[in-house]
């Protein structure tokens, strides 16, 4: 079966890789993860990697510090994660490359998009960390950036739940999930898919997001050959 995409943006959330312990790293979670991308990486599908930093660090929300150290702090916790993430595939044979957008280079490389873009063109996974390097952009919208910035043909969004809604589901037993949504309702109903920066910057770069629950990690590869799985943002 081929797959319906060639190159994707996952973006991964540092919540989904703590499992049931909701902090830090639960390495079969991870696991199980990572098995699902390896069968896209086997299928020939180009994969590149955001992971975001909240199963270590939570700083903006708890205003008991400044804004920018703690946004700091948080690029500092999703490089964790990507080291996290790329051990767990390369056990599983993939070949992975780190890049972040705040230079650590004894443990990864500085983020470089051409460099990325020639990585994924030799079938290397690319996981991005640090988000966008700046303080203020989540990494939903460094998610958004760097899809745009190597053309990927779709943003998967992996979450806790299966899709978008049109109010939180864990709150309202009335609430009713999307198939397919227009990003401009994303962003005129503040829907709670990622943040009006990156809704916007996927508006403007046309990029497909595909929102779905990765409770079941093989919606990832699932995705990836074009099955309906979530919802489908665009």
């Amino acid at each position: 079966m081929e797959p319906k995409y060639k190159r994707i943006l996952l973006k991964l959330s540092g919540e989904a890789l703590a499992g049931k312990n909701k902090t830090g790293l639960d390495f079969d979670t991870i696991n199980d993860i990572c098995k699902s991308i390896k069968k896209c990486y086997d299928a020939g599908v180009q994969v590149a990697i955001v992971v975001g930093g909240g199963n270590f660090w939570r700083g903006r929300s708890s205003g008991a510090m400044d804004r920018t150290r703690a946004d700091h702090i948080g690029m500092l916790a999703t490089s964790m994660n990507a080291l996290a993430v790329a051990d767990s595939l390369e056990a599983l044979g993939a070949e992975v490359r780190v890049q972040t957008a705040i230079e650590m280079r004894q443990i990864a490389e500085p983020y470089i998009r051409n460099r990325a873009v020639r990585h994924l063109e030799k079938g290397r996974i690319v996981i991005f960390g640090c988000g966008t390097g700046s303080p203020f952009f989540s990494t939903d919208t460094a998610s958004s950036l760097r899809a745009a910035e190597i053309e990927a043909d779709v943003m998967l969004k992996a979450t806790m739940v299966d899709g978008v809604y049109d109010k939180d589901p864990h709150k309202f037993a009335d609430a009713v999930k999307y198939d397919t949504l227009d990003l401009d309702e994303v962003i005129v109903k503040h829907l709670a898919v990622m943040d009006s920066t990156s809704a916007a910057m996927c508006k403007d770069n046309d990029i497909p997001i595909i929102v779905f629950n990765l409770a079941r990690p093989d919606n990832i590869y699932d995705a990836c050959m074009g099955k309906n799985v979530g919802t489908l943002v665009k």
